[in-house]
């Protein structure tokens, strides 16, 4: 419809109610108080007597009274209707909108529900309730105010308030899986995301992880991929007062500009190409909670200065609004990259790096922490096992030795995808030298191994780490065929980490 022919209808006094109708109904992600603003519009809007919503039940394919108004709306809640039965029943199969001006003359109108709330339904407005182009419901208004009856305005004024509930519905519906999403992930994974190691270093840094935890400062964690900077994250989110609230991740660096503000600050319907409906970001998701900001140095500049805006103010528009959205969340921002350097480049801005190190933490490479990686393999054997339901029951000591002197360019990532493996593929009570895979059974020459207790060992003169380094991710990259991402798992570094340390590799001279 047409918004010259809207206007004509409905009257320039109505659309402006309609708007004002849009901004109360999204202004809330609780399912129940979206009904309830929507069934309380419905009365006024329409003038009726009474009003209904009834959402469809994918699984049963029937119609349920969630929310009803008038003076036997607790009644209505308990009937059911099948698609097809009454008229609500009827819109809903049909997905067409009516106007019913005397439901006793239409025999598709279910008399059994005036019967048994005492309640006498006179006529009947009806619209379906669609988002997405998918059905969730059907809208009802009953009986006119004033002996009136519905006319073609008030069905266009209830389809426009239909449209707007049903996406309002929707969004609070995925909001709600993600909550329990949440959940059930904090369940699943708080037994691993535990930092494990008896080091001075990592000692010294879960002491401050746990007094950082108690406020709500900005945190910068900084280390190379794979050291558990997220892990580390996760741990401080645990044992702040937030615990109770959402933990939500955003790694920066695998979305373009535009999805990445998307997804951080969420968008409007028509933002831009392809957003179908109104979408909301993370910012909003973690409100109360922590926001896990990943690989921040990749971010575009524009981003930055919102980032800016959110750190210091608190608050911000979704992508395509002009509503200012206030939350309340803690953000924790990681980097492998070298922020400083991109200061002096002009590629992040200096006055967003120091918001965002008020509490700075450096995790370590696990080859400056090597007294862990005996208790590291152990811990993710005992993961691995359970899940797995594989009876190994520990390590070899030629094995742990060997573990223990591999050099581990992936960090703790590559020691827990190498014990994974071992889990799968070993074929005895214990994980044994045979079960470790061959770059790590023989590390390549110039590869750097950790010191051995019978001494340090030399790099042989005239390899670099960087040469070594770059000659395994090439044998890698030869043993999986070409596949990247295959190649990042057996390296233990993100897809994203490894297309920069391929980018920066110089073809060999012919």
């Amino acid at each position: 419809m047409q918004i010259n022919q809207i206007i004509n209808e409905l009257g320039k006094e109505s659309l402006g109610e309609l708007i004002k109708v849009s901004t109360l109904i999204n202004s809330s992600l609780d399912l129940s108080e979206i009904l309830t603003h929507v069934m309380e519009l419905t009365n006024r809007l329409l003038n009726c007597e009474a009003s209904s919503l009834l959402l469809l039940n994918e699984k049963t394919n029937e119609l349920s009274f969630k929310t009803a108004t008038g003076e036997k709306a607790q009644d209505m809640k308990a009937f059911n209707l099948k698609m097809g039965q009454g008229i609500a029943g009827w819109v809903a199969q049909k997905e067409k909108a009516v106007i019913i001006p005397d439901v006793e003359k239409d025999p598709r109108h279910f008399s059994q529900a005036d019967s048994k709330t005492g309640f006498k339904t006179k006529s009947i407005l009806c619209v379906p309730m669609k988002a997405k182009g998918q059905l969730i419901g059907v809208l009802e208004g009953i009986n006119k105010k004033e002996n009136l009856v519905f006319d073609e305005a008030d069905l266009s004024l209830a389809s426009i308030l239909a449209d707007q509930a049903a996406t309002a519905i929707q969004n609070a519906r995925v909001y709600e899986e993600l909550q329990q999403d949440h959940e059930n992930l904090k369940k699943e994974v708080r037994p691993k995301q535990t930092l494990v190691g008896k080091s001075k270093i990592i000692q010294d840094i879960l002491k401050m992880a746990g007094r950082a935890a108690q406020g709500d400062s900005t945190l910068l964690i900084r280390g190379k991929s794979g050291t558990g900077k997220e892990m580390l994250a996760r741990a401080i989110h645990q044992l702040s007062p937030r615990s109770n609230k959402p933990f939500v991740c955003v790694t920066c660096s695998i979305l373009t500009q535009t999805l990445l503000e998307s997804e951080l600050f969420g968008h409007e319907k028509g933002a831009f190409t392809g957003a179908d409906s109104r979408k909301i970001g993370r910012f909003e998701m973690a409100d109360g909670g922590t926001l896990f900001l990943d690989e921040i140095g990749t971010l575009a500049p524009e981003t930055q200065l919102r980032l800016l805006r959110v750190l210091q103010d608190k608050e911000f528009e979704r992508v395509g609004g002009r509503e200012t959205i206030k939350v309340n969340v803690r953000i924790i921002a990681a980097t492998n990259e070298d922020l400083e350097k991109g200061i002096q480049e002009n590629k992040f801005r200096e006055d967003l790096y120091y918001r965002l190190k008020v509490i700075e933490i450096f995790m370590p490479e696990l080859k400056d922490r090597s007294e862990d990686i005996p208790i590291l393999a152990q811990h993710f054997l005992e993961i691995y096992s359970r899940e797995m339901a594989r009876p190994v029951k520990g390590i070899s000591k030629e094995a742990i030795e060997i573990l223990r002197n591999y050099h581990w360019p992936g960090n703790v990532r590559e020691l827990k995808n190498t014990i994974e493996r071992s889990v799968v593929l070993g074929s005895s009570e214990y994980i044994v030298s045979e079960d470790l895979t061959t770059e790590i059974r023989h590390p390549r020459e110039g590869a750097t191994s950790l010191p051995s207790r019978e001494g340090p060992s030399q790099l042989p003169s005239g390899n670099t780490l960087e040469e070594a380094e770059i000659r395994h991710i090439q044998e890698i990259l030869v043993k999986t065929n070409g596949n990247k991402s295959k190649a990042a798992e057996l390296l233990g570094i993100s897809r994203n980490r490894l297309d920069r340390k391929l980018a920066g590799i110089k073809p060999a001279a012919k």
